[in-house]
């Protein structure tokens, strides 16, 4: 018998839940308990009552999410938030959450994942937060638009569409790094310029990103939040699926962004 508690421990030390900072937001790890035998998970990237809905279809009385229940901080359990919790305790449906553990996972993380999904390899550490890095970067002789092409596919298979800086037809990409999420910052682009990256590969930003990208060389290929950050949660949840003997599924329920 496998319980909330049992699969917590053993993803808590996986993903060094305890030693990884985050926004205050995230609460990585249980964030709703059950009291029923875990018999099902299903990932999703954002809590929400289509996530519910789908971990209710699936049979599964766990959802394991990246943006979790408490993303906005602390609020009244009115309107929309009853709903949802009412739909998860009448289910009998716990919720765990990993945000920045996941992301920077060597392994099972949005950002090793991503680079995969496009053939870069890496070779060092981007994004650095509270004195960990949470992106990852390399080396690669690769023309920017077959990267912008791979990006189109595999957002538009996640409900999300790419949207690039201005740069040439034949450019090349040497020097890549990859933040996911909202990876577009004044942070991720001081690092970029010195570390001399030449592609950024995010999920967002702002707009004045676009501008200063074009303006100093830098190609940055928005792939959709939503979209690169679906692949963490997924690699997760089968993880934690065949290591417990647990069925699992993903979630789809995109936001367009």
């Amino acid at each position: 018998m496998t319980t909330i508690h049992d699969l917590a421990e053993y993803a808590d030390t996986l993903l060094q839940t305890e030693t990884t900072p985050d926004y205050p937001g995230a609460l990585n790890g249980v964030q709703l308990e059950n009291r029923s035998e875990i018999t099902g998970i299903v990932a999703a990237v954002d809590f929400s009552t289509r996530a519910i809905n789908g971990a209710i279809a699936a049979k599964a009385n766990l959802l394991v999410i990246h943006h979790g229940m408490f993303w906005h901080g602390p609020a009244s359990i009115t309107g929309a938030s009853y709903r949802r919790l009412r739909l998860l305790i009448e289910n009998d449906i716990a919720v765990y959450s990993s945000h920045l553990p996941l992301d920077l996972h060597p392994s099972l993380g949005n950002n090793v994942l991503l680079a995969k999904q496009f053939g870069l390899k890496p070779s060092a550490k981007f994004a650095e937060f509270q004195g960990v890095s949470i992106g990852v970067s390399g080396e690669s002789q690769t023309e920017t638009a077959v990267l912008i092409e791979q990006a189109r596919k595999f957002a538009k298979s996640y409900g999300s569409e790419v949207r690039t800086s201005l740069i040439g037809s034949s450019r090349q990409t040497k020097r890549w790094a990859v933040c996911t999420g909202a990876g577009a910052s004044t942070e991720t682009l001081k690092e970029a310029h010195k570390m001399k990256i030449d592609t950024l590969i995010v999920g967002e930003g702002p707009h004045w990103t676009a501008v200063y990208a074009e303006e100093n060389e830098l190609a940055i290929i928005y792939a959709g939040h939503y979209a690169t950050e679906t692949l963490g949660v997924r690699a997760l949840a089968e993880h934690l699926g065949v290591q417990f003997g647990i069925p699992s599924s993903f979630v789809s329920a995109p936001t367009g962004l």
